[in-house]
Parts: structure tokens; C-alpha cells; sequence
């Protein structure tokens, strides 16, 4: 049987698959069991900022692979430390839990939040609508979309939600008993919708007045998506927790919640807890691929290469009408379409051999390898621009 029929019959079927298999992955391409590459723009749905099967990560994995994969947690185990000490040093003063996923690391952010709640009797949560923080009951929760909550009620109780960019819907839900706010400053399945300056700011002024938690879901945006490390850093913030997976591991699965120190100790031994989580495979890999961003200066190159990328998806918008908006920041782009053009766009770029993301129905999702080559970024804007012409 082929890995297709295999898949079909044995695999329970949550996703929607296109009809190519893939066997081997390098950089920015892919090559199916056909022997056909692809571009990818839109790397292992995120996970891929430095793209595919990166040397660094290569060796690490192998090497750690030969030593020791995985210690309980009531053991102290290799690389941890370290890796938690390099997060700690990107973000703010404060402690790291390890999980498997970005979902397990908003579900820590949640019970952090839960528990500081419960000692000053504020049980609330408030997030934003069109938002995405995962498949759990916990997150789906806190996902501001009806699509990927129905059918699994009820839900988590004392949530919230307000309009993203919205400060009088924000205003509207935020109260006393609010114990946390959870966002995205992008929200990238909701359509690569931008959070203003002002928005965020006022977030987080509103949060420190009311002595309520501010988590920031990076999960996404986090490891240089948006030209620093964490997006947050454009808004001239700190936040009290901050969720980060995806990217960090290279291809590896691993979560990180980064607890601000003064509430670093709100969970106790025993109140939380994972089995995989930061185990020494999985933080091998994460240490590799931040070697691999500070030695190769991978952020100070990006200006460059984001502003080569909207300038052509900006020349695109003037000329195909039927492009209702160009949004995103570093190299992470959304492009809205007129009607079902996008899930088109999407299908004939499969077709095209380049890889691509349509989100929120109407939008184009791009997030290309940060050390992307110019030469494979303009392949794939040309190819994009072909496809224009053909829907348009």
C-alpha cells in the first residue's frame, strides 16, 4: 500500500490532505515520492524559521541522539538550563516551563493565570476574537472562533472575549474580576491581522492598573518572525508570560512559558507537569537553532528581505484589483482576497510546485525561512505573480 493508502485507512481523519507526499526536505524545498521539488513558503506551518533540516540542527540531533533522549523531569537532565537561561536572556527577568507544543504552553499560561486568579478571587480570562491558542478544551477556549469550538461544549467557564484592534470592545470586557488577558500582537490563522501601537499599549497599561496577568501568545510570532526575536518587542512592552513553540525547535517538538519572575512562583512542585517536556533531544535542537540565528546575525539580515517582500506584494496589490489588502511585519505577509480567490491561489500554487497557506478563508499566509535566499524569495514572488494573472 502506498503511504496515501496507508494514511487513509489507519490515521483518523482530522486533516484535509493534499495529494502529495513528501520525502525529503532541505532549506526552502521539499521533494515529493515523485521525485518533484517544491518551494516552500510556508515551511512545516511555521516551525521552520531557519527552513528545513538546517545543518546545526542535523548534528545536534544526531549527536545528542547518540547520548541520551530523554530524562523524567524529577531528574536534572542536559540542556535545559541552558536553553531555558537563552530564552530568559532574550525575553525578561523571570523562569521557563517545557512542553511538547504551543498549546501545552498556553495551557501552562493558563493555569499560571488560573492560580494567581484564584489567590485574589478573580477567576476571569478575557482574548480576542478571530484568535487562535490552540486545540486543547483549555485553548479552544481561548480561540476567539466559533469553527473550532462547535461540537465540543461546554467550554472552559469565566471567558471572555473582545474585538481585536478594538479598544472600546477590550474596555467593554475588562473588569475587576479579570485575572489575565491572553493575545496575540498578530494573529496569524485569523488573517495576519496586525495589533496597532495604540491597541497593545493600552493592553498593557490596562493589565499593570488592574493588577491582571498579560500573556502574549508568540507561538507563531516568536524566534524572529517579525524582525525580533519576540514581536512584542515592537510595542516597547513587557509582558508577564509569554508563550513561544513552532520555530524554537527546528523541526523538534518543544513549548516554552516564560513566567515573569514575580509570578515565577505561583506554581508549586506538582502542579504542573510534562512527561516530554524539555527533554534533552528537544532542547539540543531549540540551543541549535538559536546558535544558528545569533552566529549567521539572521535578524539584522531580515530588514532587507522584508522589505524586498512587500514591496513586490505591494506592486502585486496595484495591480490586481481583486487584492483587497497587504498586512504582516518581517516576514510574515498576509494577502486578502476578493471571494474564493485564495483557496484558488492555494490550489494552483500546489500545482505550481510552491507551497503556500490560506487562512481565515480569504487569505494568502506566507512565512518563508528567515535566511531564505533573495533568489528563492523572488522565485516565489514570481510564481505567486503568475498565479494572479491566471485567477485574476
Amino acid at each position: 500500500m502506498s503511504e496515501k493508502e496507508l494514511t487513509d485507512k489507519y490515521v483518523l481523519g482530522t486533516y484535509s490532505r493534499e495529494d502529495v507526499a513528501f520525502v525529503r526536505a532541505k532549506g526552502s524545498y521539499l521533494w515529493s515520492d515523485k521525485g518533484e521539488k517544491y518551494l516552500d513558503f510556508f515551511p512545516g506551518w511555521g516551525i521552520g524559521n531557519i527552513g528545513h533540516v538546517h545543518p546545526s540542527v542535523k548534528k545536534a540531533v544526531c549527536d545528542q541522539a547518540g547520548q541520551i533522549l530523554h530524562m523524567p523531569n524529577n531528574f536534572y537532565s542536559s540542556h535545559q538550563g541552558k536553553l531555558a537561561g537563552k530564552i530568559v536572556e532574550r525575553a525578561f527577568p523571570g523562569r521557563v516551563f517545557f512542553s511538547n507544543s504551543g498549546a501545552e504552553a498556553n495551557e501552562c499560561a493558563l493555569k499560571v493565570a488560573r492560580a494567581y486568579g484564584n489567590l485574589k478571587g478573580k477567576p476571569g480570562v478575557v482574548t480576542a476574537r478571530k484568535s487562535f491558542h490552540g486545540r486543547t478544551m483549555a485553548t479552544i477556549t481561548l480561540t476567539g472562533q466559533e469553527k473550532y469550538q462547535k461540537g465540543f461544549g461546554p467550554l472552559l467557564a469565566n471567558v471572555e472575549y473582545f474585538d481585536f484592534n478594538s479598544i472600546s470592545s477590550f474596555d467593554e470586557v475588562f473588569h475587576d474580576s479579570i485575572c489575565a488577558v491572553m493575545i496575540e500582537v498578530i494573529q496569524g490563522e485569523g488573517g495576519v491581522q496586525v495589533g496597532t501601537q495604540e491597541f497593545i499599549r493600552h493592553i498593557r497599561q490596562k493589565t499593570q492598573e488592574k493588577e491582571a496577568l498579560l500573556i502574549i501568545d508568540e507561538v507563531q510570532t516568536g524566534v524572529g518572525r517579525t524582525g525580533t526575536f519576540f514581536a512584542y518587542e515592537n510595542y516597547g512592552i513587557v509582558p508577564d508570560i509569554v508563550t513561544m513553540a513552532k520555530a524554537l525547535g527546528g523541526g523538534v517538538p518543544i513549548g516554552a512559558t516564560i513566567v515573569g519572575e514575580k509570578f515565577a512562583d505561583i506554581l508549586k512542585p506538582g502542579m504542573h507537569a510534562s512527561t516530554f517536556g524539555g527533554n534533552s533531544l528537544a532542547c539540543r535542537a531549540a540551543l541549535a537553532v538559536l546558535e544558528v540565528i545569533e552566529i549567521k546575525k539572521i535578524l539584522e539580515k531580515m530588514p532587507v528581505k522584508s522589505r524586498f517582500l512587500f514591496k513586490r506584494l505591494k506592486q502585486f496589490k496595484k495591480k490586481f484589483p481583486f487584492i483587497k489588502e497587504v498586512r504582516g511585519m518581517g516576514l510574515m505577509a498576509g494577502i486578502e482576497l476578493e471571494g474564493d480567490k485564495a483557496l484558488r491561489f492555494f490550489k494552483k500554487a500546489i500545482d505550481k510546485h510552491l507551497i503556500v497557506n490560506c487562512t481565515a478563508g480569504c487569505v494568502l499566509r506566507i512565512l518563508p525561512a528567515l535566511n531564505i535566499s533573495r533568489k528563492d524569495l523572488k522565485a516565489g514572488l514570481d510564481i505567486m505573480e503568475e498565479i494572479f494573472y491566471e485567477i485574476g
